[in-house]
């Protein structure tokens, strides 16, 4: 994107909304919300940890809402401009994007939902997703080798952002972990010593 794309405009907040179950959360997390940050002229990203992801849980075990949370705020406690965001977690229940967008509506920013390039053709299939399309605009994170089109079905609002180019997975670091592989290129060094602490993985 050219310069003039990076810079929000004056008034009204400029929000990205990245949701996830972030089990564990890692180096390509952090470098896919940077790089929708600069793209797009961000003020702030939310990452949003999923209370119970209804789509993951039926598939494979999730560790605990209060695990992934700690994880989170290790991972982006230093970081300028990263916030954790607690809705679906305080709300309780089954993880809903669509009632998250329409919480943060309320204070007017204008909404990015930022996504892998991954999952962007499977937008129809989340719950309420007229919702979603009314309230946010995609933000499209190029991931290598992923399945897909990339592209989102007819009718939503999106943007193509240029991916950062690192291909890592929670489900690959879990493994990881559990081998008791060193992780310090993929891990910061305050998840890596939340999960030792909390003894997850192992």
């Amino acid at each position: 994107m050219e310069d003039s794309a990076r810079e929000a405009p004056a008034g009204r907040a400029r929000l990205g909304v990245f949701g996830g179950t972030f089990d564990p959360p890692h180096i390509g997390h952090l470098a896919a919300a940077e790089a929708a940050r600069w793209a797009l002229g961000l003020d702030r990203i939310l990452f949003v940890v999923a209370n119970r992801p209804w789509q993951k849980v039926l598939e494979q075990p999730v560790s605990a809402a209060a695990d992934r949370l700690a994880l989170v705020r290790a991972a982006v406690s230093s970081l300028a401009g990263f916030e954790v965001c607690t809705l679906e977690i305080d709300r309780g229940g089954d993880s809903s994007t669509a009632e998250t967008l329409g919480a943060l509506a309320e204070d007017g920013p204008e909404l990015f939902l930022i996504v892998g390039s991954d999952l962007a053709d499977s937008l129809d299939t989340w719950r309420r997703p007229e919702v979603i399309r009314s309230l946010a605009t995609v933000a499209v994170v190029a991931r290598l080798g992923a399945d897909g089109s990339g592209v989102p079905p007819p009718g939503w609002r999106w943007v193509p952002v240029e991916g950062p180019g690192i291909e890592v997975s929670s489900t690959h670091v879990r493994r990881w972990l559990a081998e008791g592989r060193p992780l310090g290129s993929v891990l910061s060094q305050p998840v890596a010593a939340e999960i030792e602490r909390r003894g997850l993985y192992r």
